[in-house]
């Protein structure tokens, strides 16, 4: 791997969680994958085009630029090992052969100048080190009729879909799991613009978009789920059994709200943000 700006986030990617994702990726997937259609509209890739995939994770948002890019190439980039080694199999087994994985920071890594028309990412851009350093960074890879695409979240509140079905967790969720430090850092509009702006970037978009995300099965199975992932493992590491197993009866009988027949489907709520580099 090349230099690297965030040195916290490349051991987090690269220990027990990132192993996780790596292991589920139908599951990380799974919980995004109605936002693809919106931030891949926003992204516009045509045939022809040179995408880049920033903190790519498993590949799943790669694998489709390369479809869509078919003439053209996709490179997914990312700090964790585990995930890529999973991103690069599954690209194999689909046969694409205009992909390509890199582990590195996108932050800092020696991207060709202006050498992609489409910079995209589906909330990896949350986690840099600098955030101006590396927007312009990321600017100068692009050429100057280039796009950048990218998807984050909005901020939570008590009568968010979500919320309601983990209160029970709440109490017990005081600190930020190692790999989900930084997730906060693109929550307001206008710190978005701001940075963007600082980067040299124009014509700055951040549109809402909501769409469900699946969490299982059914409420058994995304019980499963949500305290296997990084933030709930983490904080409850030292609770006691007796009092997880409340607190997921808790959690199973608020998931049961969100059951349809395609499974548990919770609302989510993003921003989907678009930009031009504004260089000639």
């Amino acid at each position: 791997m090349t230099s690297i700006a965030n040195h916290q986030q490349a051991e987090a990617w690269n220990d027990w969680e990132g192993i996780h994702w790596a292991e589920h990726p139908e599951r990380y997937n799974a919980m995004l994958e109605a936002f693809n259609a919106p931030l891949f509209a926003a992204a516009g890739i045509t045939a022809h085009d040179r995408v880049l995939d920033v903190g790519c994770g498993t590949g799943q948002t790669t694998r489709l630029a390369a479809q869509q890019a078919r003439d053209g190439s996709a490179v997914g980039i990312d700090l964790s090992a585990p995930m890529l080694e999973r991103a690069r199999r599954d690209a194999a087994a689909e046969g694409l052969r205009n992909v390509t994985f890199e582990q590195g920071d996108a932050q800092v890594h020696p991207f060709p100048d202006r050498g992609f028309d489409v910079v995209l990412s589906r909330g990896g851009v949350m986690f840099f080190a600098d955030h101006i350093a590396a927007f312009a960074h990321l600017r100068r890879a692009l050429a100057p009729t280039g796009r950048l695409a990218f998807l984050g979240p909005q901020p939570g509140g008590p009568d968010r879909p979500y919320t309601r079905a983990t209160a029970a967790l709440s109490p017990f969720l005081r600190e930020t799991s190692p790999t989900a430090r930084g997730m906060g850092s693109l929550l307001d509009p206008a710190r978005i613009r701001q940075v963007l702006t600082a980067a040299g970037f124009v014509d700055i978009d951040v549109a809402p978009v909501e769409a469900p995300m699946t969490f299982g099965a059914d409420a058994d199975d995304a019980v499963d789920f949500l305290f296997a992932m990084g933030p709930t493992r983490y904080n409850l590491r030292d609770v006691d059994p007796a009092t997880v197993a409340r607190l997921r009866a808790d959690v199973h009988d608020a998931l049961t709200e969100f059951e349809t027949a395609d499974g548990v489907r919770i609302p989510g709520s993003v921003w989907i943000v678009t930009a031009s580099p504004g260089h000639a």
